[in-house]
């Protein structure tokens, strides 16, 4: 294992915080002010839809709670979600009745 030396464990983090201040920048100073084309706000809209799966889905089908392996439990809360989600069209209830079958099958099958 190599050990880095402080000065390049600064110039890591120095550079990582201004790759990120120009990230934002670039979108908020430069072209903040400027209406964004057509096909650049279509595109932006399915931001959080693509963000939100790609976030739940290794927690639902690689839980580190049980070391990796699928989880009834846990993929029983994942259909149920969805299912009320797209039944209610409401997020609060998806949420709310993915948490009372995760916590149900998880009492049930302990």
């Amino acid at each position: 294992m190599m050990i880095a030396s402080d000065l390049t464990i600064w110039l890591v983090i120095l550079s990582l915080g201004l790759g990120t201040f120009l990230l934002r920048w670039s979108f908020l100073g430069a072209i903040g002010t400027r209406q964004l084309p057509g096909w650049a706000s279509r595109a932006l809209r399915y931001t959080a839809v693509a963000v939100l799966p790609a976030l739940v889905a290794p927690l639902v089908v690689w839980p580190a709670a049980t070391g990796g392996q699928p989880d009834p439990a846990r993929l029983t809360a994942a259909a149920v979600t969805l299912i009320v989600g797209l039944w209610t069209r409401n997020l609060l209830y998806a949420v709310i009745a993915g948490m009372i079958a995760l916590f149900g099958t998880l009492y049930l099958w302990a």
